[in-house]
């Protein structure tokens, strides 16, 4: 019965938040939401800000679990866009918080993981020839760019097409990551 109750305490409130701006939802609306006390609520959760860590949480390692390897990073940077788009208004209500930098946690887990996976899955001969250093500075500059357009994305209120500007942006990018581990294997 408690992860019954875990969920729908997480559904009630993605619902409220599609709804409403966060500052505009308490424990009181959640619970009345779904139809439970307030002591259920701070069974399960500390406070609304450890609820909206969870959610998020949740939804970074799932899709984790989804791509163990990652072949091309538009899939990937895709899958993540499609589930802001689904939640768009939860996003907006979220990143436009006092509590912007749990959504931005996640979101940077989700770009390091995607990084790191692609440098692993693609460049498994030339991973072992460069500096554990240098692998670092191309999988931080590489989560830093895709990380940036996400934020930037965001700032317009998720308007334009984002999926096809980091397509473009992979496509003019094309290669760059190959030339950055050469230059590394050649000491440059």
């Amino acid at each position: 019965m408690p992860k019954h109750t875990e969920k729908a305490i997480k559904a009630a409130f993605l619902k409220l938040l599609s709804e409403n701006p966060l500052n505009k939802i308490s424990v009181r609306t959640i619970a009345e939401e779904c139809g439970i006390n307030r002591n259920s609520f701070y069974y399960h959760f500390r406070d609304i800000p450890s609820l909206i860590e969870e959610i998020v949480t949740d939804a970074a390692n799932s899709l984790i679990q989804k791509y163990p390897s990652i072949n091309n990073l538009d899939e990937a940077a895709e899958a993540a866009i499609n589930f802001s788009l689904k939640n768009k208004k939860a996003v907006l209500h979220i990143y436009n918080s006092v509590n912007r930098c749990i959504y931005e946690q996640y979101l940077m887990k989700i770009c390091e993981y995607v990084v790191k996976t692609y440098f692993e899955t693609v460049f498994k001969a030339e991973k072992d020839a460069i500096s554990q250093s240098d692998k670092e500075i191309i999988i931080n500059f590489t989560k830093c760019g895709l990380f940036g357009l996400y934020i930037d994305w965001i700032n317009n209120d998720m308007k334009d097409d984002a999926i096809e500007k980091i397509k473009r942006l992979l496509v003019i990018c094309h290669g760059l990551i190959d030339e950055m581990i050469e230059r590394c294997i050649n000491n440059i």
